[in-house]
């Protein structure tokens, strides 16, 4: 059996990917090519998954409890992330869908991205080219927005971002 060296940011990207999908079939070609990630590593980011319990042995089926506890749990110790700088991008968090018409502020968060036309507090996504994979992807740019509320938000943020997030990956 392979050696479980810890979980990375873009494994969490990649298995809401997976989860974006659904039932619909899914190659790992398809996700190196919708993420802009290396087949390699879309190999061994799935390996790290199966050994932490996060994906079957299949290497197909997520295990989508396994998944939402780590979410809720574990995602904002084990990834952290602080609103940086002012900066042009596309919106995360609170400043994206679903959550952008549930709460009101003045902050605004945004992933640092050329094709964005919003202003915000920069905030690092899980993996460099998420915001370019969100721009093809409404039902993955959801997960991934809901999953930055989580790392970022406020209590009451962080408790809607988890049950939206959950009923999203547990009717997929």
């Amino acid at each position: 059996m392979r050696k479980h060296s810890g979980m990375r940011p873009h494994d969490i990207a990649i298995l809401l990917k997976i989860a974006s999908k659904g039932a619909e079939k899914w190659y790992m070609k398809d996700l190196a090519n919708e993420l802009q990630i290396s087949a390699s590593e879309i190999s061994e980011s799935i390996n790290r998954s199966v050994i932490g319990g996060l994906l079957s042995s299949d290497k197909k089926t997520l295990k989508k409890l396994a998944l939402l506890d780590f979410l809720k749990s574990g995602l904002r110790y084990v990834f952290p992330q602080q609103p940086g700088a002012i900066t042009r991008g596309i919106g995360t968090a609170i400043s994206a869908p679903p959550l952008n018409n549930k709460f009101l502020s003045d902050e605004n968060f945004v992933w640092p991205c050329g094709k964005g036309n919003s202003r915000g507090q920069a905030i690092e996504p899980l993996h460099p080219k998420t915001p370019e994979a969100c721009l093809h992807d409404a039902k993955y740019y959801e997960l991934m927005a809901l999953t930055d509320a989580i790392r970022i938000g406020k209590v009451r943020e962080q408790n809607l971002a988890f049950e939206m997030l959950k009923e999203k990956i547990e009717n997929a």
